[in-house]
């Protein structure tokens, strides 16, 4: 049998639609093998519809702090005092469906096969006999290489109860048939929210539990660590708890979920010691690989709970097939799959050369503020390069932008050695998403942080906080050079004499 293809995409996600329409765009004869497309809507596009409801959420918190600059809008309920803004989120949930829908088009089937991809919508599996293969509609695709892109879904914890009470995953939460009920009970009400319980409290968690509760809602976000966001550096992570416990979000740390049972009508969420009562509960945990289907056990690739087996060229233990984004495990982030694709698909069509490097790729935690970092954190270079470690740090209250915006919390922390050499960099603050990419370009090519103090940034902009984060550098340095500062205070001493 003859090989048919140059690459078989097996996967509707996000990752699995770029990389056939890269390799197509290479001229390369290219298969994209997806599920049904009602089965994976709210799979590949519930994050982006969190996004745009996190939006909405962010620009109502705006206009209800609208008064400091003189902006005012009717009262709609009589018995407040201040005039409070209107959310009719029928209409929200209807604009974020149009984002959705309009990003989806960009990767739609018609704009895939325009570029010469056969979309075959169907589920299929591996075979190896006589020859490696893929069935799919019983139908056998042959080719030269294969990339697994079936992203992931939510890790569904052993909590007593929960199958039986219910639960929402982050991807299903908007869905309108779930809220039609809900709202025509609450909108006539607004002073008497629903109750959502949000368990986890890592990026998802956090950033769901901020966007429920500036919809008027009551969040209370469950964690079973010390504090949010465990893996960021903890000076970001815990001024983000403190901003949403300032938005009346209750946290619960050191809190691990137990069981969840149903009582009277409610659920009621066993957290540590505590019995949290909730209308809603939201799982926010750990994502597990999408690949039950796919007989990968019959073509030799491994695999475990957290992803699939892969070396540095992200082949598995298959060297004919690949495999990228969600899928892969260790990062769940689109634009880190969109880098493993570029990287999977030279090696998968040209030869297996190129290797995988996830040292300077920024990753952003999209809060109000935003909390973005790249590199390595002060502790873990400490452990590294001891005291060649030094810290520089600027509050975005210096910046006359901030003042601006109303939004002077947080601060640029960059990790650097004595050299100049950036190590890592944390940013939490208004357009942290933009900022941190400056950061990770130096050090991806290796710009020691003089650069960036001897670059003027444009004023007032947020990009000032990095010049003067980088200014501390220097200033470090002359405080801790004790003959360059006594150089400096003879050579102005001898010139005032001079001049005298």
């Amino acid at each position: 049998m003859t090989v048919e293809y140059d690459l078989i995409v097996i996967g509707g996600s996000k990752a699995g639609t770029y990389a056939a329409l890269a390799a197509a765009h290479l001229q390369a004869r290219v298969a994209l093998i997806e599920p049904q497309r009602d089965q994976i809507n709210w799979l590949g596009q519930g994050a982006l519809y969190n996004r745009a409801m996190a939006h909405v959420s962010s620009v109502l918190q705006q206009v209800r702090h609208a008064s400091p600059l003189g902006i005012s809008f009717p009262a709609h309920d009589s018995t407040k005092s201040q005039p409070v803004p209107s959310l009719q989120l029928d209409e929200a949930m209807q604009w974020a469906q149009a984002v959705v829908s309009t990003c989806s088009e960009l990767l739609a089937p018609t704009v895939l096969a325009s570029v010469g991809v056969d979309v075959i919508i169907g589920d299929g599996e591996f075979c190896r006999l006589p020859h490696l293969g893929f069935v799919v509609n019983n139908r056998r695709l042959r080719s030269r290489s294969y990339l697994i892109g079936t992203g992931s879904r939510p890790h569904i914890p052993d909590i007593d109860g929960l199958d039986s009470v219910g639960y929402l995953t982050p991807a299903q939460i908007w869905q309108e048939e779930r809220w039609s009920e809900r709202e025509k009970s609450t909108s006539a009400s607004s002073q008497f929210p629903v109750n959502w319980v949000v368990i986890g409290g890592g990026a998802q968690g956090t950033e769901l539990a901020q966007t429920l509760a500036r919809l008027n809602y009551q969040v209370t976000l469950v964690v079973s660590e010390s504090h949010i966001l465990p893996q960021e550096d903890p000076e970001a992570s815990r001024l983000i708890q403190a901003q949403l416990e300032a938005e009346g979000i209750r946290v619960l740390t050191q809190s691990p979920v137990t069981q969840v049972r149903a009582i009277e009508d409610k659920k009621w969420v066993q957290a540590g010691n505590r019995a949290i009562e909730a209308d809603e509960i939201v799982l926010a945990v750990s994502q597990q690989p999408h690949i039950e289907s796919l007989n990968l056990e019959g073509v030799g690739v491994k695999f475990s709970p957290g992803g699939l087996e892969l070396n540095d060229k992200l082949q598995t233990t298959n060297p004919r097939i690949y495999a990228c984004g969600d899928v892969a495990g260790g990062y769940h982030l689109a634009h880190v799959a969109q880098y493993e694709v570029g990287i999977a698909l030279k090696n998968a069509l040209f030869a297996p050369l190129f290797k995988v490097d996830y040292r300077g790729i920024p990753r952003t935690i999209f809060t109000d503020p935003q909390l973005a970092r790249v590199g390595i954190g002060e502790g873990q270079a400490r452990r590294y390069h001891g005291k060649d470690v030094w810290v520089l740090r600027q509050y975005f209250k210096t910046l006359e932008q901030a003042q601006l915006w109303e939004a002077t919390t947080g601060f640029c922390k960059l990790v650097v050695r004595r050299n100049g050499e950036i190590l890592g960099a944390s940013v939490v603050g208004q357009q942290a998403s933009e900022l941190i990419g400056a950061i990770a370009l130096a050090m991806r090519y290796k710009i020691k942080i003089s650069a960036i103090a001897d670059l003027p940034q444009v004023s007032p902009t947020w990009s000032e906080v990095l010049q003067k984060t980088a200014l501390e550098w220097q200033r470090q340095r002359l405080s801790r050079n004790k003959t360059l500062q006594n150089f400096l205070e003879g050579f102005f001493n001898l010139r005032r004499d001079w001049s005298s």
